[in-house]
């Protein structure tokens, strides 16, 4: 199946529900995918998409609803018949219940609490009350389990009876009568065993599984390991509470690597869309860091302005401040922004430091020779500068690149070790550093060779 161009089939529909062919749309409508409507949904109005909705047949609506965003999930919301919401809800799978309940307003959620049923209501209460991005509010209680007493054909069966209730059936869940987690069996191991022989004698005892409070980027990290489709979620009693599936993981990996972007830029995250954003929330969020980075890069103006005199009597060393100030924010950066990666994905660790160090050491010594060799080349060529002011500036190129290399590949390891998020140590925050220390390095170069302060 071709991928579909969302941008071309909402002219299309929208198109045809300015020329009000409906039946025409139902019957296209039954050909696409559920997430491409729910796609096709962003790029229409509001009322576009609800008279959309009024035309896809109830099962479908329901799938349609799932993937839709919460901004088009409150348009339907407000403009459905009662009836056929109620079934909506009823027909979503209990996490992507919970996702949806969670951006509602507060009088809708109740109405939904109260229509529900009494053993629903209370685990729709449990859901919401744990703690925002922990496993818990990821999980979905829609698995099936099994006990160790019985026979292949027996859980064959029950698989049969409620699989289709379920959000996944690849991997069954043993638990005992307190319904404590003591194994599980895959759905090939159970078709490929003999009927008669017991869940106990086939089932994997060993299970890798995470607990109610743990924090979903630590969840994810043992999906990214182990190669799950499913992963259990127990409380501190090792009962079972639920399963995460790998779906859910993925917007969480998505999320993640957004917020880091977010923090590597300066600025803080949000999980807003950039075009579903206003003016005013955007220039709040990105302006503390940038007002903390022009506080701290009135430092480098006073570090110019006490060698004020040294750049009077030598002009031209003014013309070689931009270089070096860009090359060392850029090698900072590119350190810091490969040893964040290596912490995101658990290759780096800090006991690697030294190592970390005497590599970063290497490599700003070749990048530093290689740089200066030719702006040395430039310098004569282009420039003509006097022998003392080529030496002082790729002396301080050199150095500057390895100090820079140095501070980025550390401070990201530092704010690990203050379990903070080593992405604030990106770009914009290691560039003001780095640009302050190299002019320390360059005015006190030039003053001893050139002035012999």
């Amino acid at each position: 199946m071709d991928e579909v161009n969302v941008l071309e089939l909402a002219e299309s529909i929208g198109q045809q529900l300015k020329d009000k062919k409906f039946r025409d749309l139902r019957t296209l409508l039954e050909e696409i995918n559920p997430i491409d409507i729910a796609e096709v949904f962003d790029e229409l109005e509001a009322e576009e998409c609800v008279i959309l909705f009024r035309l896809l047949k109830k099962d479908k609506a329901a799938e349609v609803f799932s993937y839709a965003s919460s901004a088009r999930q409150k348009d339907i919301v407000g403009a459905i018949h009662e009836s056929l919401l109620n079934y909506i809800i009823d027909e979503l799978y209990f996490d992507d219940k919970i996702d949806f309940l969670e951006e509602m307003p507060a009088n809708f959620v109740k109405q939904v609490i109260a229509a529900a049923s009494q053993e629903e209501r209370g685990l729709i209460n449990q859901f919401l009350n744990f703690k925002e991005n922990s496993a818990g509010s990821l999980m979905t209680i829609e698995y099936v389990h099994l006990g160790r007493e019985m026979t292949v054909r027996e859980a064959l069966d029950k698989i049969k009876s409620v699989g289709m209730e379920k959000e996944t059936v690849y991997t069954c869940y043993v638990l005992d009568r307190a319904r404590r987690l003591e194994g599980i069996v895959s759905l090939r191991k159970l078709v490929l065993s003999e009927d008669d022989v017991m869940i106990a004698d086939i089932m994997t005892e060993s299970v890798v599984h995470c607990e109610t409070g743990d924090d979903q980027e630590d969840v994810a990290d043992l999906f990214k390991k182990y190669g799950f489709m499913a992963l259990p979620v127990v409380d501190a009693e090792n009962r079972m509470i639920g399963i995460i599936t790998i779906d859910d993981i993925v917007d969480v990996i998505e999320q993640e690597n957004t917020e880091d972007f977010q923090k590597m830029a300066a600025i803080a995250p949000s999980d807003d869309e950039y075009m579903d954003t206003g003016a005013v929330t955007l220039a709040r969020r990105r302006m503390p860091w940038l007002m903390i980075l022009m506080i701290s890069a009135i430092f480098t103006g006073s570090i110019i302005s006490h060698y004020e005199e040294l750049l009077g009597t030598m002009v031209t060393l003014a013309a070689f401040i931009p270089l070096l100030m860009d090359t060392g924010g850029n090698a900072g950066s590119q350190s810091s922004t490969l040893i964040i990666r290596g912490i995101a994905l658990g290759e780096i660790e800090r006991r690697d430091w030294p190592r970390i160090l005497w590599k970063e050491f290497r490599v700003s010594l070749l990048c530093g020779a290689a740089l200066a060799g030719v702006n040395i080349l430039r310098m004569i060529v282009v420039t003509g500068a006097p022998l003392g002011v080529i030496i002082t500036v790729n002396a301080t190129l050199i150095i500057t690149l390895i100090i820079a290399k140095m501070v980025g590949s550390m401070l990201p390891l530092v704010a690990k070790l203050c379990r903070l998020d080593p992405a604030i140590m990106a770009a914009p925050l290691i560039t003001t550093i780095v640009d302050a220390l190299a002019l320390f390095i360059y005015f006190g170069i030039a003053s001893v060779l050139l002035f012999n302060m």
